[in-house]
């Protein structure tokens, strides 16, 4: 087991990504911050140029894991952004690089683990520079990993890859709890509404920016009104995005013509931390792969999921046995597509209504 270091006073930690990226990390961030408790920790990551802070204070704001972030305009090749990325790098002077980037093939590694000596960066933690600490099923290729207990998900990969620091706990709630504050909490309250905050609530979110996750917003609409008739009494949360506000409302139409109970549509209404307050009431949440499925995992909130065949059996599951995925492994399992044409998304648009019912009931004994 890693001992902390004490010692070490400027800690980059590497990661790109979105919400969920940065959501099935936190028990590698405080693997790290245990490990370095001194340390001032800042994130190299990507900040989309639409916004002003990067997805990753999304998630850590108010957690004290990271005290600072570098942008990194991802696939650049400008000369000119690298050499002040190094220059920003070199001039602060990092003692340890804590790599917990996705997997992108051994050559992207060495390349990276290249650059960050150049930046000064020589004691280097996880970065994934051979083929088992790039896959999640341990080095074995997909045919000979079998059934789904032999494949590892992507919060179990990064935190073997940084097993030299230390055991990070993935079991313990606490490794991924967000540390919601009181004003995250009542925010949430006060936009839920009086009317629905006292009543126990299901949580549904049924947006996706992603052509291949998306179930359907009429299998969405279908689900929501068999849940209303077997789970009455209920409240309905619906969260997501601001533009997703309409297909939520279309869907819970079918929570109300079966005579479910007051409806709160928070989508855009709320930041993510606060989604994940308000999620934290709720029964059970129902939703696809998606940023609010990994927040309501790690606020505690038992997951219903339905996931497309696009990744890895368990690579992207909400970790836990508390937790219900329908997942349909078709022979193009793991394709990475981010839009399906050619097998007409098969793999999640074969999932049936009724399935995800039962994956429901389950959720809710």
């Amino acid at each position: 087991m890693g001992m902390a270091d004490e010692s070490v006073q400027r800690v980059l930690v590497y990661r790109l990504g979105s919400l969920g990226d940065h959501l099935v990390a936190l028990p590698s961030y405080r693997l790290m911050r245990r490990a370095f408790p001194q340390a001032e920790c800042r994130m190299l990551t990507n900040i989309p140029v639409s916004v002003k802070a990067p997805p990753a204070a999304a998630v850590l704001e108010g957690t004290g894991l990271v005290q600072g972030y570098m942008g990194y305009t991802v696939g650049t090749r400008s000369v000119l952004g690298l050499l002040k990325l190094w220059w920003e790098i070199t001039r602060w002077r990092p003692q340890v690089l804590v790599y917990v980037a996705g997997a992108r093939g051994l050559q992207t590694a060495r390349r990276d683990a290249r650059f960050f000596r150049i930046c000064g960066v020589r004691r280097q933690i996880g970065v994934p520079l051979t083929e088992a600490m790039q896959l999640n099923h341990f080095g074995q290729t997909v045919v000979e990993a079998g059934v789904d207990a032999e494949l590892e998900p992507e919060a179990a990969r990064l935190a073997r890859n940084l097993s030299e620091l230390g055991d990070a706990r993935l079991e313990d709630a606490e490794s991924w709890g967000l540390e919601l504050t009181a004003a995250e909490i009542q925010a949430a309250d006060t936009a839920i509404g009086n009317e629905v905050v006292g009543q126990p609530s299901i949580a549904v979110s049924v947006g996706t920016k992603v052509q291949v996750k998306d179930w359907g917003k009429e299998n969405w609409r279908a689900l929501l009104g068999r849940v209303a008739e077997r789970f009455p009494g209920h409240a309905l949360l619906l969260v997501g995005a601001a533009e997703e506000s309409e297909t939520s409302e279309f869907a819970a139409a079918g929570w109300r013509a079966k005579g479910g109970g007051p409806v709160a549509n928070l989508c855009g209404k709320l930041t993510p931390r606060e989604s994940g307050a308000a999620m934290a009431r709720a029964k059970i949440f129902m939703g696809h792969d998606s940023g609010p499925m990994h927040l309501a995992a790690a606020v505690g909130t038992p997951c219903v999921a339905v996931f497309s065949g696009k990744s890895l059996p368990r690579q992207w599951w909400p970790l836990g046995a508390r937790h219900r995925v329908v997942y349909h492994r078709v022979d193009c399992w793991g394709c990475d597509l981010e839009t399906c044409i050619v097998q007409g998304k098969r793999c999640i648009v074969t999932i049936g209504v009724d399935e995800v019912m039962g994956a429901v009931e389950e959720s809710m004994r």
